[in-house]
């Protein structure tokens, strides 16, 4: 696995990868279809993405959406 990106400071000193996307999946269609976060992703040196999901069972798919600085706390 290739070294993850996107390191912060903590207050201490230490180093923390947070991740750089979320993984969500839709459930229902049209106009009242929601979104399940169901993981985290990390984008890596070349490119690719580490990603870890939760518990859930995904059947079909799933999205990854760059996470902004306002949601990183959600």
């Amino acid at each position: 696995m290739s070294t993850q990106t996107e390191n912060t400071t903590q207050d201490n000193g230490e180093t923390k990868n947070l991740p750089t996307h979320v993984a969500k999946t839709r459930i229902g269609y049209g106009k009242k279809a929601s979104y399940e976060r169901i993981g985290v992703a990390w984008e890596n040196d070349d490119g690719s993405f580490y990603i870890k999901l939760y518990g859930t069972q995904v059947v079909s798919n799933f999205t990854l959406y760059a996470i902004n600085t306002a949601e990183a706390g959600a």
